[in-house]
This record gives structure tokens, sequence and C-alpha cells, in this order.
């Protein structure tokens, strides 16, 4: 049946007898196809009869139906004929992990970051009205978990107010990645066992229905109907079960296989061996350091597991505060504990501590507030898409008054890092570190006043900065380039925030700086470096090699960073091509190169 779907029409002709027999073949579908590529499992799993029942009452694009938070929108991706690209599913050219409005005329909005979407059909609902155009619905599917985001409950206040035909689909599965917690997971408990007389919607003037068992085609589709026909904002309760149909996900207590990796579908488990990663090295030095110093506090906004805290909850209960989809709130909860007298570490994932900015400069910077911010998957993430890429952190927090930053290379200065920054009593700090496996230790050479070398050649000409992981790719180009005749000092910081004053000096003794980040080149450290330079009167020529200040296409790490010019034979080129235009030096055998070279920079630059 899947083959043949086109469009939701087909869906909607098709005989109520036949759906059943639809929503298996979609999870025997899913369960291959992810299986084989990685991806949201467990979520769509979940919303297979709740998608059917949609895509049969709302006439989409022109009843446009939004996914909070996107990645449970494979079986919305299937019903609106877009099968065939799952076998590139999260690839370099394939089907994103999220609605993609270059897919599809029915991805209205390309949303991955959680609580957005009830804002999004706010705002579409106003500008009907605005422009004069029949009233449509307007859907938003929202789970319990991104509900525990302050954002959804500003867009539900205003969606009350507006009395505008906006239809919420709850979809209340009890879990964001692991269990939903707090008070709003306590009011949904009540009513999903029949012990609440009103409902929080209710309370707030919105028609409520439900709750509705989400695995009943028929059941649903009634509930949509009714709330289709209301005129106004109504709250269509369904329940369903994450993982629904596939044994090995409902059996996995911590996020019933949210998201996978390359798996065994007939044991559930990972098709290879997994390497050790940098969450691993942070989750067990973490809780070192908590055994060590009873002030330290954890801090996760719904990401215990992923953002390694689980082997701290599991040893500190008590000392582990998960708050839900609420990254707002953590940052500043977070600073009420400092204020407390507590060293709290906030771990989110880089591109959603985007989401805090005011409170990270506002509630903790402006007070001094020893709060440790961990970013894991810093940095390009790849087969997420580009809202997933942690490539601002840097860029955002080199505003920040008085915040520290680090950006280990490897495992051992990860841990030196972590620690050395729960040990800063009188303002924050922040560590950023890559998604995936960690590599071997790369050991120093030397040190100067805090700049670890990590590569150094007689008499060099370039001075070569790396950041972070990039570190071994900068050791490399170095050795490259020393085969080209171009002598080159590898320096890391390790600190990158504020810029070593000791790496003033280092580059006043070299004829060209180059650094290497997998950063936004805007308001990177190439950018922090370069004015450090010139308000030290050093004039050394500097080039900033990092990422393009656009939003990167989905792929693996490796294909994006070398689309981006990160690899060690293109950082090669581009330095030798910096040098001949600059006229530093004069190398003959560098002449291919150098053309190259050119045509690099002009991309990187674009």
């Amino acid at each position: 049946m899947i083959e043949r779907i086109r469009s939701p029409l087909d869906v909607r002709a098709m005989p109520p007898e036949d759906l059943p027999t639809l929503a298996g073949e979609i999870r025997d579908f899913l369960v291959d196809r992810v299986c084989r590529s990685g991806g949201h499992l467990g979520p769509n799993l979940g919303v297979v009869e709740l998608s059917i029942a949609l895509h049969r009452v709302f006439d989409s694009p022109a009843e446009p139906i939004m996914w909070d938070t996107g990645h449970q929108a494979y079986v919305h991706k299937l019903l609106t004929g877009r099968a065939a690209g799952f076998d590139r599913l999260r690839r370099r050219g394939g089907l994103s992990g999220y609605p993609s409005q270059a897919e599809s005329e029915h991805d209205v909005i390309e949303n991955s970051h959680a609580s957005t979407a009830l804002s999004y059909a706010d705002g579409i609902a106003k500008a009907a009205r605005v422009s004069g155009r029949q009233p449509r619905p307007v859907v938003a599917v929202v789970g319990d978990g991104a509900l525990t985001g302050g954002m959804a409950w500003e867009a539900l206040n205003n969606i009350a107010a507006s009395r505008l035909p906006v239809v919420v689909v709850l979809n209340d599965n009890g879990r964001s990645y692991a269990l939903t917690i707090g008070g709003l997971a306590d009011h949904l408990s009540a009513l999903r066992g029949g012990r609440a007389h009103r409902s929080l919607f209710e309370e707030l003037g919105i028609r409520y229905l439900g709750p509705v068992d989400g695995h009943d085609i028929a059941a649903v589709e009634s509930a949509l109907r009714t709330a289709r026909e209301s005129g106004g904002p109504v709250v269509v309760h369904c329940l369903t079960t994450k993982g629904r149909g596939y044994g090995h996900a409902e059996r996995h207590e911590l996020d019933r296989h949210h998201a996978v990796p390359v798996t065994d579908p007939a044991t559930g488990r990972q098709a290879a061996q997994r390497r050790r990663s940098w969450t691993d090295v942070f989750a067990d030095e973490i809780v070192r350091i908590g055994a060590e110093r009873p002030d330290v506090v954890a801090v996760s906004a719904a990401m215990v597991e992923p953002a390694g805290l689980h082997p701290f909850q599991q040893r500190f209960p008590e000392r582990l505060f998960d708050v839900g989809i609420a990254e707002q709130h953590a940052v500043t909860s977070a600073a009420g504990l400092a204020l407390g007298g507590l060293h709290p570490v906030v771990c989110v994932y880089s591109t959603f501590l985007t989401r805090a900015l005011d409170q990270v400069l506002m509630d903790v910077a402006l007070h001094r507030c020893p709060v440790t911010f961990v970013l894991d998957r810093a940095g390009v993430t790849g087969d997420d898409g580009p809202s997933h890429n942690g490539m601002w952190d840097l860029s955002i927090l080199n505003v920040v008054p008085g915040l520290a930053m680090a950006a280990p290379r490897d495992g051992r200065t990860l841990r030196a890092a972590l620690r050395e920054a729960v040990a800063i009593d009188d303002g924050p700090t922040a560590i950023r570190y890559p998604k995936g496996a960690v590599g071997p230790d790369l050991p120093a050479v030397d040190t100067v006043n805090g700049v670890d070398i990590l590569h150094r050649d007689t008499d060099p000409d370039v001075l070569l900065v790396s950041v972070g992981a990039m570190a071994d790719t900068c050791v490399r180009a170095a050795r490259l380039l020393s085969e080209h005749g171009i002598a080159t000092t590898v320096a890391d910081p390790r600190w990158i925030k504020p810029v070593n004053p000791a790496l003033t000096g280092l580059a006043a003794g070299h004829t060209l700086v180059v650094t290497v980040e997998d950063c936004g080149r805007s308001g990177g450290f190439g950018s922090a470096l370069t004015l450090a330079l010139r308000d030290a009167g050093v004039t050394v020529p500097i080039h900033c090699i990092g990422l393009p200040q656009r939003f990167l296409d989905q792929g693996l790490r490796a294909e994006v960073l070398e689309e981006c010019g990160l690899t060690p034979q293109q950082i090669v080129r581009n330095v030798a091509g910096t040098m001949t235009r600059l006229g530093t030096r004069n190398h003959p055998e560098l002449e291919p190169i150098g053309v190259l070279a050119a045509a690099t920079m002009r991309e990187t630059l674009s």
C-alpha cells in the first residue's frame, strides 16, 4: 500500500477496513529503513495511526499540519508520497530527518527545535484573518514533552485569546526523550486516569477533547472531525505509545529507541561496535567530580541520557535536575543554584543553548554566577541537518562578559577542562566538544604560558592555531606543509575565550597566522584573535578558516567538513594560496597548490 501513496488524497480514498493493514505496513517499513540508516524510530512508531487520521480529516497543505519537534514526521512523509526517499534518509542529497520545505508542499515549517509549532500555528491563523482569507483550520501536533517548554504556553495563551481555528493535537506518550517530568506530567496523568475534573486548557479558554486512544484510527478521526468543525481553538488529547509495535523499542526503558544508529532490526542492537565518544568521556569525569565535590549539581533540559548525565543521575539522583524542554528555565534555575552556594553544570546540545542567550547574559553572567555550560554536539553534527549543527555557540558566547570557554582537543583535555571549569567560582564557564567518537589523546610537545604546542618545525613561517577537535587535522596539515617546504607551528590554546595573551607573542614570531575552527567564521575564534593581535600592536597577517555563515546541508560530519574546506589537504592548499597571495614566501613548487587554493578560498569566503 505504501508504494501506491502519492499524496494524502490516496490515504483519504482508502476504505476504513484497509487502514489497520496500512498501519502495519508503515511500521514494518520504518523499522526496516530507519534501522538501515539510523534516525528517529520510537517517536514515529508511536504516531502511525494518528498520522493516518490527520491526513484523512485535514486537507494538507491548504489546512497545514505542523509537527513539533518534527522528528516524528516520518509517517507524514510516507503519507505525502516520499517513501522512495527513505533509502537515503539523513544522508547527503537524501530525505531529511525533519520536515523540509524543499521536499514537499506539505512541509510548511522546518522545525526541529521543540515547543515552536504552536507559535507558528498562531501566526499562520492570524495571517489568514488579516489577509481576509476564508478561515481554515491550522493543525499543530505537539508532544507532552514539548509542552514542558515555556514558549508553548506563551503560544497557548495567545491561541486562546484569538479564538481562531487552531487545532492542537496533543500527542501524549508520557515521554520526551525519557519520561516527561513536572507538574504538567502529573496533570496529564490525571487526565488520562479520569482524575481531573477540568483541564488546564479549558481553564485557558480552549476547548478540550479526550483523552482519545491514539492508536484507534476511527476514534482519532471522530475527535479530529469534531475539532475541525468547531471553528475555534481546540486541544485533542491523544494517548500514544512510543515505539509501538516494535518490541525492542517498547522494552527500551531509557528512551524507547528515540533515536537509533544503524541497527540490527532483529535484535534491536547497534550493527557495529560503538566507539568511545566525547560524551562518554564527559559522563565518566562528571561522576568522578561529583564524588569529590558535593556542591556540584547537574541540570538537563530533557537530555539526561543523550548528554551523558545518566551515570551521574544514577549515582547522585538528588543532585540531578531535569527541567524538561526548557533551556531558558534551565539556565536561570542554574543561576539560582549558584546563588544558593552550589556549582551547577548545565548540559545541553550546543544548538539548543542559543535559545537561552538572554538568560546566559543577564541571569548568569551579570551576576557572575559560577555556572558551567557543557555543550555537546558542538561544531558540525552532520546527519541531523542544518538546525543541529552547533556552529553558533562561540559566536554567541564571545559577546558574554566574564565567560571563559574551553575547546578540548581530546579526551584528556576534556577531563582537564571540566575540572578547571568547575574550579572557577567568580563567573560562568563553557566547554564545547563535537558529536561522535573521540580519537586518541594528542600530546603537546611544549607549553607556552598555557598554550599547548602540538607541532613545531625549525624556523617556522606559519602559526596554525587549532580550535578543539580540529587539532589532529591541523597537525596532519602541518606535516604536509613541512613536506612542501613551509615550516609550521601548531598551537592549541585549549581555552579559547578570552584569547590567551601568549598567542600574540607566538604570532609575532611568524609571518602568517591561520586559525582553524569548526565554528562559524563570523564572530568565531579567528575573529577574536584578529582583534587581540591588533589591540596588541601585532601586525602579522591572519587568515581565518572556519564554517561559512550559512545553513549547511545534511551529510556525514566528514562530508560537511570537506565541503567547508576543513580537511588537512584543503588547509594546506588554503595556507599555500594565502602565502602566495601575500607574497610572504616564493615557493615555485607550491604554484599548483596555490592555484587550487585560490578556488578553495573563493568558495570558503563566499
